[in-house]
């Protein structure tokens, strides 16, 4: 008989649908131990964060065909294990989106007319009218920053409320954003020009801290801060300051960078200029029902022998397959994550294509895993090999995949990316050695043959003396270590490009010392 098990609390409906193809069994709260122990009776396990599927819980579990994730995080699952097992990962990324969105929307309203202080005031015996005159919402305007699923909803409602609505997010098209009526600008214009600004952006290296003292700065001395998105992107410390010195007006926020906040925050200090709330862009009745019923109809799905609609992992790919692509489906990521730095995130089209023994490969792991790698300097762990397609035709862009089976640059073969865009385009190209290295082989027109490293600098100049000298020497200025170094040119004295394996990031300012070398038309720090 087919069994489901339930390890955390999930609302009925879910356990409804469930029932309908198998046992259920409900064990709330299960230790590690005992988990491990009766895992191997379940063809499925749905479970929301306070379960950790392991690699020791997946690699009891027998008869396991899929884990389901009422929620959009899948932090608490090793998913590679379950991918190597052929166990099916799914969640829920779109279940909490109106939740997270009307919360968002609430805050903006809140802040805006100072309710929480005012209900405060009121049950304190006071009537405090004057003190609390607010603003109005219309003819306002909202920056948004990210326009995905939640942020794309609160654009839709702030258009609606009389708001002029701008937006910042690389890997919406201008098409896309007409269509939303959302004008795109840079996120410094964004800031200096909103009087509310809400953030819908993952938290991932490139956003922690993005709203700094820095940026704080800029905005209006009568703007608010909304974040429902996550904690860290905001430098609580800065946003405290900003608040008590009257740098902003307001500010809202529903997520911390640790999370309950402490007791001793001084953020809990602002109190009439910040509003807090614990965590609840998705706790709604509504959400917690959708997320459930959107998981175990996938459970239940794929029981029957159905697909998935939002699997984590490859879904349909057996363990042998996935053992023979690894190599392949690392070098497609890693270099979807180079043509979306060097690109700046700013594409309307993306040719993939498979040249030599790749284009033998099944192409489509390998285009979703260029689009992981593409799409996920801006949606971090968000970004999976199911939901990179749809997300990327959610923003607009044009996907073009391209077999060339003539091609013999390489023995193993090659995976040419071009990117197009406003600003130009770039393509790079990359193969898999026999060892099984990933090597960087084009970039541009110019052939280079390099290993990808976490940090690198890629520089396009004219190949003319001192360059190389004054690059190197700047960089050591700066403390900056390179690993190694190789330029591509194609005649003397013409355009190269330039290719670095670098120690450590590179810092702003150097980045901008480094655009000042006479010579050097373009510089794009890279982290893989």
């Amino acid at each position: 008989m087919t069994k489901v098990l339930v390890s955390d609390p999930i609302d009925q409906a879910g356990i409804e649908i469930l029932s309908q193809v198998a046992q259920v069994d409900q064990k709330i709260g299960l230790p590690p131990e005992e988990l491990i122990a009766t895992i191997g009776e379940y063809d499925a396990l749905m479970i929301r964060s306070g379960t950790q599927v392991t690699s020791e819980v997946i690699n009891a579990a027998e008869k396991l065909r899929i884990i389901g994730r009422a929620g959009v995080g899948v932090d608490n699952v090793d998913v590679p294990s379950a991918t190597k097992r052929g166990v099916l990962v799914v969640n829920s990324p779109g279940g909490n989106t109106i939740a997270a969105a009307e919360h968002a929307l609430a805050l903006l309203l809140a802040v805006s007319r100072h309710i929480p202080q005012a209900h405060s005031s009121m049950v304190s015996g006071r009537w405090d009218r004057k003190k609390y005159l607010g603003n109005e919402l219309y003819k306002k305007v909202l920056g948004v920053v990210g326009l995905g699923k939640i942020g794309s909803h609160v654009a839709k409602v702030a258009n609606a409320l009389g708001m002029d609505v701008i937006g910042f997010d690389p890997f919406i098209s201008a098409d896309r954003a007409q269509q939303m009526q959302v004008q795109l600008m840079s996120i410094e214009d964004l800031f200096k020009q909103s009087d509310y600004i809400t953030l819908h952006l993952p938290r991932t290296p490139d956003t922690e801290n993005l709203v700094d003292a820095k940026m704080l700065a800029t905005m209006k001395s009568t703007a608010r801060l909304v974040n429902c998105a996550r904690g860290g992107i905001i430098d609580e410390a800065a946003l405290t300051e900003a608040l008590e010195s009257g740098l902003i007006a307001g500010a809202a926020l529903d997520v911390y960078a640790a999370e309950p906040l402490q007791v001793d925050s001084p953020l809990r200090g602002v109190d009439e200029k910040l509003i807090l709330t614990p965590h609840l862009g998705a706790s709604t009745a509504e959400a917690q029902e959708n997320v459930a019923i959107d998981v175990a109809e996938q459970i239940r799905d794929v029981l029957l022998g159905l697909p998935a609609r939002s699997a984590v992992n490859i879904p349909g790919l057996s363990a042998e397959i996935m053992d023979k692509l690894k190599p392949h489906l690392q070098l497609a990521e890693t270099l979807g994550l180079l043509a979306s730095q060097l690109s700046g995130g700013h594409m309307k089209e993306l040719e993939v294509r498979l040249q030599g023994e790749f284009s033998q490969h099944p192409s489509q792991p390998l285009v979703i895993a260029t689009l992981k790698g593409l799409l996920s300097n801006a949606l971090g762990d968000r970004i999976n090999y199911v939901n990179a397609a749809l997300e990327a035709k959610g923003r607009g862009l044009n996907v073009l995949e391209v077999k060339d089976e003539s091609s013999r640059d390489f023995a193993g073969g090659s995976i040419q990316l071009s990117t197009r865009g406003e600003q130009g385009g770039h393509s790079v190209v990359g193969a898999v050695f026999a060892d099984g290295d990933l090597r960087i082989t084009g970039i541009d027109e110019f052939p280079v043959n390099v290993s990808p490293s976490r940090h690198m600098l890629f520089t396009r100049h004219r190949d003319m003396p001192g360059i190389i000298g004054q690059l190197g020497s700047l960089l050591g200025e700066h403390n900056v270590n390179i690993a190694s170094m190789q330029v591509g040119r194609k005649i003397v004295r013409g355009d190269a490009v330039m290719v670095l394996s670098i120690d450590d990031p590179i810092p702003p300012d150097l980045l901008t010392a480094i655009h000042g070398i006479q010579g050097i038309q373009e510089a794009h720090p890279v982290t893989l």
